[in-house]
């Protein structure tokens, strides 16, 4: 007799989907196995906060790169979420589905039956977004919301966009994922809607799911070909859970490929220097790492309207107070409440940058702070074409892993980033910002040709901390599940988080990866996959001649491989 019916590992974000939609069947004995511990927090919960998670022990990881070859050596910062909701309780909550195209490309590259057409319902069925368009979801459980956009910087950054004759956005998540506009956030209430809060807690008020914090998975055990449950440490003491139907790991793009390898599924040669009995030599298991990275160009601002003004303690005091007294005030937002997407250059089809407006000049993580009131926006590439390896340490191959995304390795990284800089300049030049444009903080007015943006994008550029395709999906050698995210040469086992993404989509990852495990709850269930037939793809039609354009409204059937570089 099986302890349980499914075992699920990792209680991030695909985990929670998992155990919510898996749950529902009163009849399921499930098990989530998490790590870290517990989320409640007011620094998780209060969406300002969100730097205070990131840079807090109890929340994050705190893993580091290895030494990156082709920025100087640099190690960066690598932080992921530990704890229930895992990095959906310390990301910043950008809502950002990504584009249509995205997943047209997910099946051109092998991962059948995830086009934008099958993947839109899903989206649909974790939203509850209002009135915020035609194609979006009303009921799930995420709620997805705007911020209150009062700054008059934000509507100053949109319009300075259309201004340099960009497409107006009414709403990135509906049918115009391409131009500049508000953007959204999984904040409900003036409180972070992360995982846990939507998916997992509901899960285990049911009763059939059954969670254990501060519980380490050491291994996938294995009968033969098949998995049959998990090894795990807790409370000083080694366990085992065993699974009749199925084990699904879902501890993310760095510990799913990690958890594998020890349990002797990956690349031989790597698990045979680390020490591991190679059980199924499946050579794509932590290859092909993915990741966004972003640079900062700042502009100092003339008025003093920006956030730099509740950078003190007695404002971020009030704030708290106000938003612990109401859910609302400067505590409510993460205040990325303006972007855009674009496209580098002629010939791109569909929008390769992204743009996070902000109205203070500040580093993601918080903590460098310029100078005065000040303005940006983070912008890089959306599908580098640099891959980087997750591997075992071979003299601690049970120890944290060692991680390569061996960042810029690409030459066309270079030409992109560049783009989005210079792109990013234009839009800060345009009249819009009349009002409030000072000198350029950074890169600085000196930083203007190849050769110093290259020192400047060396020296300064960061993760936007999207790691993914460790674990990709597909049906070559390479490919580490197959579409219904199964492991290839493994029964019953899967792969369900942002690991299996065969390529990066053009915005942030939570989003997708969350629509990830909607969608394969229904796989696993064995359940019909939903499909919706208005599923509109919009491109712009002289895409092929121009680098802009005001309109983006041809409407595609489906897709057409003729759109993408599959370089």
């Amino acid at each position: 007799m099986s302890d349980y019916d499914y075992i699920i590992v990792g209680a991030g974000s695909a985990g929670c989907v998992l155990a919510n939609r898996l749950g529902e069947d009163p009849s399921l004995r499930i098990l989530v196995l998490e790590a870290g511990g517990d989320d409640r927090s007011l620094i998780v919960r209060m969406p300002a906060a969100l730097s205070m998670p990131m840079n807090t022990k109890r929340f994050n990881w705190g893993f580091r790169t290895e030494p990156e070859p082709h920025l100087d050596g640099r190690r960066m910062n690598l932080p992921r979420g530990k704890g229930l909701g895992g990095s959906s309780s310390i990301n910043g909550m950008c809502w950002v589905r990504g584009n249509p195209m995205d997943y047209e490309l997910w099946v051109a590259r092998g991962a059948t039956g995830w086009g934008w057409n099958s993947v839109l319902p899903y989206f649909q069925r974790l939203e509850n977004a209002g009135d915020a368009g035609d194609l979006r979801g009303r009921g799930g459980p995420i709620d997805v919301t705007r911020g209150a956009e009062a700054n008059p910087l934000y509507e100053a950054f949109i319009e300075a966009g259309v201004q340099a004759g960009y497409a107006r956005s009414a709403n990135m998540n509906d049918r115009q994922h391409e131009g500049f506009g508000p953007m959204e956030m999984n904040v409900g209430g003036g409180v972070r809607c992360s995982a846990a809060r939507a998916s997992l807690r509901p899960a285990m008020a049911r009763g059939n799911v059954r969670v254990k914090t501060y519980a380490q998975a050491t291994r996938v055990i294995l009968d033969g070909g098949r998995a049959t449950g998990v090894e795990y440490r807790h409370n000083g003491e080694v366990r085992t859970a065993m699974a009749g139907r199925e084990v699904i790991v879902s501890s993310g793009s760095i510990m799913s490929p990690v958890l594998l390898k020890r349990s002797g599924i990956g690349p031989g040669e790597e698990l045979q220097a680390a020490g591991v009995k190679v059980r199924h030599d499946l050579p794509g298991v932590g290859e092909n790492l993915m990741d966004h990275l972003e640079v900062y160009v700042q502009q100092a601002c003339t008025r003093p309207i920006t956030l730099y003004s509740a950078q003190g303690m007695l404002a971020k005091a009030r704030i708290g107070l106000e938003w612990l007294l109401t859910r609302k005030g400067l505590g409510a937002s993460n205040h990325f409440e303006a972007g855009a997407h674009i496209r580098s250059r002629a010939g791109v089809s569909y929008p390769d940058l992204q743009m996070h407006f902000l109205p203070i000049a500040i580093s993601y993580d918080g903590t460098t702070l310029a100078e005065g009131h000040g303005f940006q926006v983070h912008v890089g590439p959306k599908r580098s074409k640099s891959r980087g390896w997750v591997r075992l340490d071979a003299e601690r191959p049970d120890g944290p892993p060692k991680v390569r995304f061996n960042y810029m390795s690409h030459p066309e990284d270079w030409q992109e980033m560049r783009a989005g800089i210079r792109l990013t300049r234009e839009v800060f030049a345009q009249a819009a910002f009349d009002p409030y444009r000072g000198e350029e903080l950074a890169p600085g007015p000196e930083a203007q040709s190849d050769e110093a943006l290259d020192a400047f994008i060396k020296a300064k550029v960061e993760s936007a901390y999207h790691p993914c395709g460790t674990c990709r999906m597909g049906t070559d050698a390479l490919a580490v599940v197959d579409p219904e995210c199964r492991v290839r040469g493994v029964e019953g086992l899967r792969v369900v988080d942002s690991s299996i993404m065969p390529q990066a989509t053009a915005g942030d990852l939570n989003a997708p990866t969350l629509m990830l495990a909607e969608r394969a709850a229904d796989l696993i269930r064995g359940r019909a996959p939903l499909v919706v037939e208005d599923a509109p793809i919009l491109v712009d039609a002289a895409w092929r001649e121009r680098q802009r354009s005001a309109e983006v409204s041809q409407a595609l059937a489906g897709a057409d491989a003729g759109y993408f570089d599959l370089g």
